[in-house]
């Protein structure tokens, strides 16, 4: 017994002067593991460059199970519940990793062309003009350095939510030669500016010189639908301004049914687009409560139908996902949503949520010889791997269509304000 307990403690400090001097590699990426894992129920884990190591579990009641295939140990998870697994080297324990199994979260999978009608919070400045003066061209706008991305948000006082609001202002600035008091916001900053309106010589009216709109619209594809909370998501990327390039700051906005009427064939430099018309009723099935880099977000009036798979699917971590065919749901002609073909060519099993978690491949013929890969308007389409809502398809690469970026769905979720964790404060390891 002395002698084994000797043995241990010589092979530990061996283990670790080898560690030290980096000569043991496979073992040394062993320690980039997670301290803890989470997983769904009936899913699996991987650890890969493991050669060296076994694993234990310590309760056998805990629903996990541990198996192991070349140099990957994989964990396995059975019945909800938290356990610890223990790694060891030559039975020598050197690591305990937390495994926290949940119920299965499950959500609806979308696939639906919508029309996007966004409302922005205050006026969007998009671009400069001369006004025509007696005293030659001049642009009050620039003059008061207003830039472009700047969003007015009040004048004199009263707030500004529509283009509407600003045109009594400017008149009555004009003819009192008063400036306006104007509040802008720029990079999520409060800026003070006072702006005199000039008049416009060949009109006889008075104008900023500015260009502003307060609205914008566009087509997507819609993702999930979680029946408990009414919440959805789409697009799987930020809305951005085509004139400012910048992310579109909400106030409101509405989501509607939209037909795709055309399609604009991707090549290499051009990535193509689906051509769509909001439907006839326009009538507002959701509306949209925030833009961020991780899509559309908001609640819906009444349950999605897509046609082809209306039931609740289980979701996948963005550790889980692997590399390997999976499909996605989208539209390409009429309202009609179809299943494609697609390769997951590369998955970052993300710590945090983050954007661009995956490279995805579209290898369906059908759907290459119709947009030629992947189109604007595409954003938002759901990808599934295994029966199971692993992302959704987000960007096209410009000079390969038929390849492009996908979001992880756990990201998606969490950006939607939906727990899919036991308690609000657990992320995925």
């Amino acid at each position: 017994m002395k002698a084994a307990r000797t043995k241990r403690i010589i092979g530990g400090i061996l283990l670790i002067s080898l560690l030290t001097l980096g000569l043991y590699q496979p073992f040394r990426d062993f320690f980039l593991i997670p301290n803890q894992v989470v997983l769904f129920k009936d899913s699996q884990y991987q650890i890969a460059n493991t050669a060296p190591v076994t694993a234990r579990v310590q309760d056998e009641n805990a629903g996990l199970s541990v198996s192991k295939k070349g140099s990957e140990l994989t964990v396995r998870a059975d019945e909800p519940g938290s356990n610890v697994m223990m790694l060891e080297v030559a039975g020598l324990p050197v690591k305990k990793v937390d495994v926290r199994v949940l119920n299965d979260f499950k959500v609806i999978p979308g696939g639906q062309s919508i029309g996007v009608k966004l409302n922005t919070l205050g006026v969007l400045v998009v671009g400069h003009h001369l006004v025509q003066t007696e005293e030659g061209k001049k642009s009050p706008g620039e003059d008061a350095h207003i830039q472009v991305g700047d969003i007015i948000t009040e004048i004199n006082g009263t707030k500004i939510k529509k283009m509407g609001d600003v045109t009594p202002f400017v008149q009555q600035a004009g003819k009192t030669g008063k400036p306006l008091d104007i509040l802008i916001n720029r990079d999520n900053q409060t800026l003070e500016r006072k702006l005199l309106p000039m008049k416009d010589k060949s009109e006889g009216t008075y104008k900023l010189g500015v260009y502003i709109r307060d609205s914008a619209q566009g087509i997507g594809t819609m993702t999930f639908y979680h029946p408990g909370t009414k919440k959805y998501g789409a697009l799987g990327h930020v809305i951005s301004d085509m004139d400012t390039k910048k992310p579109i700051v909400v106030k409101d906005g509405q989501i509607v049914n939209s037909t795709v009427t055309s399609i604009e064939k991707g090549s290499n430099g051009d990535p193509g687009e689906k051509l769509a018309r909001f439907s006839p009723s326009q009538e507002i099935i959701g509306n949209i409560k925030s833009n961020s880099p991780f899509g559309i977000f908001g609640k819906l009036n009444a349950k999605t139908d897509n046609g082809i798979l209306n039931k609740p699917l289980p979701i996948t971590l963005s550790h889980q996902v692997k590399e390997g065919p999976a499909k996605i749901l989208t539209v390409v002609e009429g309202s009609k949503v179809e299943e494609f073909n697609v390769e997951i060519v590369s998955s970052i099993p993300q710590k945090f949520p983050a954007i661009k978690g995956m490279v995805i491949k579209v290898t369906d013929r059908k759907l290459l010889e119709k947009t030629g890969g992947i189109v604007q308007g595409m954003s938002g389409s759901p990808i599934i791997q295994n029966g199971r809502l692993v992302g959704a398809v987000t960007h096209v690469f410009v000079n390969d269509p038929t390849s492009g970026y996908g979001v992880h769905i756990e990201w998606m979720l969490d950006e939607a304000g939906i727990n899919i964790y036991e308690d609000s404060g657990q992320k995925a390891s």
